[in-house]
This record gives C-alpha cells, structure tokens and sequence, in this order.
C-alpha cells in the first residue's frame, strides 16, 4: 500500500460550483493544516467585466487568462515544495471552456486551440493530493451568489447553474480516476473547523481508491 504523503505538505485542490463555498473551506483548510492557500483570481481579473458584458467576444481571451493563472498557482505549490490549497483548480477550467463552446459562445477553432493548451500544459503538472468537490444544488448556488451580492454574477441564472452542476458530476466521475476526491456535501453550512478536521482525518486513514469517497 502506498503511504500518504506528509499533511505537511499536501496539495489540496477545492472543486465546486460557482457559490459553493471554496473559498470559505479553502481558507479552513489552509489555517488547520498551515498550508498557503492560493485563491481563485476574483477582484485582479482584468477581463472580468468584460466577459460578463459580452461572454461571446471575450471568452476565449477569458478561458486563457484563467487558465493561465492556475497553471501559475499550480506550479508555485509544486515547486515551492510546501503544499497548499489552491481555490479551484486548473482541471475545473475545461468544464466553463466546455459549456461555453457548447452554447455557441466559443468560437470552435479557438476552443480546439484552448484544449491543447491544456493539454500541452498538463505534460508538466504533477497532480494534487486529492481534491475536495464541494456537492452544493443549483437553488442552495443561487442563493449563495445573490447573498455575497457580487454586481458580474447578477447575470447568473438557474439554468445555467443547473448545466454547470451536471457537468461537473461528468467532470468529478472522470477526475476521480486519476486524483483521489472527497466529495463533501455542503449544502447545508456546517462548522467549517469541523468539516477542514473531517477532511484530515479521513486523508490521513484512507489508502484512496480511485473513485469518490463521499462525506456526508
């Protein structure tokens, strides 16, 4: 059997949808465990508004940037040897790049060239620890978004968030295939310190299989 790697130096990754409350476990997680934990690029994303304002135009030059700043966040865990918590990862990024070719707001030859890069850039990323996947329904979502008030989210609908989750259930049967994943139910909030503690142990006791391991 192989044996877990030190706490002291594991890469989490946390997946959700938009609203699920990464940041939030992130930020748990990073304090229980000392880890630096690497946010997803919210307020410093120059193509935010943009994006939002016109997603047809703009969401190829998005899906890149994203992709590049979490290639960047994903590298500075790995080569400064310390572990971390990364606020979304770099895989969850194919699933947006996906849906928006799907809708038609992806021009097809860019989003051909948007998966090699990925791919090109996954050639040299060693992969995280495991993955916590944060299960939070579309209306728990909604509710979420409307609360933390942010003013580019107010375009978010239901429908799009009930497509987003079932392509993330795709995304998290095929991921758990090759990185260990956790799957937390989260939508009912529970004592953060209680659930990053739950997380830890159960790394710590587990010799991952390579399928979901729920946490109810």
């Amino acid at each position: 059997m192989v044996q877990s790697p030190s706490m002291e130096k594991i890469f989490i990754g946390i997946s959700g949808i938009i609203g699920a409350g990464k940041t939030t476990l992130a930020t748990a997680l990073g304090r229980h465990l000392g880890l630096e934990v690497y946010y997803e690029p919210v307020e410093d994303n120059e193509y935010l508004e943009d994006f939002y304002r016109d997603i047809k135009s703009h969401s190829f030059a998005m899906q890149v940037y994203l992709l590049n700043k979490r290639f960047h966040q994903h590298q500075m865990i790995i080569w400064r040897g310390r572990g971390g918590v990364q606020d979304r990862t770099i895989y969850e990024d194919t699933v947006f790049a996906k849906m928006l070719a799907e809708a038609g707001l992806m021009d097809p030859r860019d989003y051909k060239t948007y998966l090699h890069l990925f791919q090109n850039m996954s050639n040299f990323m060693c992969k995280p620890n495991v993955i916590i996947y944060l299960d939070v329904k579309p209306d728990n979502s909604i509710e979420r978004i409307a609360r933390r008030g942010r003013a580019f989210e107010k375009t978010i609908s239901q429908e799009y968030l009930e497509d987003l989750y079932r392509n993330y259930e795709n995304f998290i049967e095929d991921i758990s295939k090759v990185i260990p994943v956790i799957r937390v139910k989260w939508d009912a909030f529970r004592e953060v310190e209680e659930v990053a503690e739950a997380i830890k142990q159960e790394y710590l006791n587990t010799s991952f299989l390579r399928q979901a391991i729920k946490w109810d």
